[in-house]
């Protein structure tokens, strides 16, 4: 059981942090949306300190450890730490689904950019399908199907962040957009970087990004009847106020250079009331055949990891490998060394 203090040290650290996610939220039963809180508060902080941090391989080399101690039931003591702890030994929670979160964190760090769309999922996949994956883990849910379109979900609402902040990325450096669609366009990514600019060209990369995630936002649709009844107003409730997001982005012609989209506290109601009737109107509704799609290429291993632990392939050399090269690039030294 999480502690009751850790557990109100993470809804504040939610409430301030993430605001999308602290209103749908509000939907879920209270099962379900008090570990949710502790796990989005212990990504969202690990997140905060690659993203925020001047030291990116030191602080995804902190969280590696920091889930060593959690695993071994010795979590560090801060709350959000505690608290995962206290999920794992509750909801036997495979390893394998934070470290794909650690491995995209870890891309991350090493500043990646990603040569496709394909690869761009995967990335996807890591940072925001894996906390797909361990939000079904913390509803018991295991079915094949239902983690698959959770895994869509992921998906389709990092592409969403993505395609809002662009501008903002570029100005600190980092490029999410596929550079194949640069080739494409005939531009230099470099160039953009060094001066960000909602060009026709890259307002159609930001549109291309959002149709992508509308498509998995309707193939997510599917597996939301395969969730518990009462926590299915609250995933409905995520998807369209993230998906707002994007409706925000196209309004504004699909410039997120110079523009930034929010969603205010009267689009949050709304899309509550509205989870509200799809998830009652999914009690008497057929399911779509969309559900049994198979997972994106990206995502199977997070589906296999989640349905099946004790079966699914192991990572923990791909993991151990990347944590040697952040570790060369902590020292100064050559990373080329650590994959020797």
């Amino acid at each position: 059981m999480i502690a009751p203090a850790d557990l109100d040290h993470c809804r504040a650290a939610i409430r301030t942090g993430s605001l999308s996610f602290h209103a749908a939220a509000r939907l879920l039963p209270g099962s379900v949306r008090d570990p949710a809180l502790a796990l989005y508060a212990f990504c969202r902080l690990a997140d905060d300190a690659v993203d925020e941090g001047d030291e990116k391989a030191g602080a995804v080399l902190s969280l590696n450890d920091r889930l060593d101690l959690a695993y071994a039931g010795r979590p560090r003591n801060a709350p959000a730490d505690r608290a995962f702890a206290a999920i794992i030994a509750d909801f036997d929670m495979p390893r394998a689904l934070p470290d794909a979160l650690l491995e995209g964190l870890a891309w991350d760090a090493r500043g990646e950019s990603y040569a496709s769309l394909s690869e761009l999922r995967a990335y996807s996949a890591r940072v925001a399908s894996a906390v797909g994956a361990m939000m079904c883990v913390l509803m018991r849910v295991r079915d094949g199907d239902a983690l698959a379109r959770a895994c869509d979900l992921g998906v389709a609402m990092q592409l969403t962040n993505i395609a809002r902040d662009v501008g903002e990325d570029a100005r600190a450096g980092r490029l999410y957009l596929p550079r194949d669609w640069f080739a494409e366009a005939g531009l230099d990514p470099q160039a953009f970087l060094r001066d960000p600019q909602p060009t026709p060209a890259i307002r159609t990369m930001v549109r291309r990004l959002l149709v992508e995630a509308r498509r998995l936002y309707l193939r997510s649709e599917a597996g939301i009847a395969r969730l518990p009844i009462r926590a299915r107003a609250g995933i409905w409730a995520a998807r369209l106020i993230y998906a707002g997001i994007g409706h925000q982005v196209a309004r504004a012609g699909h410039d997120s250079v110079t523009t930034r989209a929010r969603t205010g506290a009267g689009f949050k109601a709304r899309s509550l009331v509205a989870a509200h009737l799809r998830g009652a109107t999914s009690l008497i509704m057929p399911v779509p055949a969309l559900l049994h799609a198979p997972p994106l290429p990206e995502t199977g291993f997070l589906v296999e990891a989640a349905k099946a632990p004790d079966r699914a392939p192991g990572r923990a050399e791909t993991i151990m490998a990347l944590m040697a090269e952040l570790r060369a690039r902590d020292r100064g030294a050559d990373p080329r060394q650590a994959r020797a």
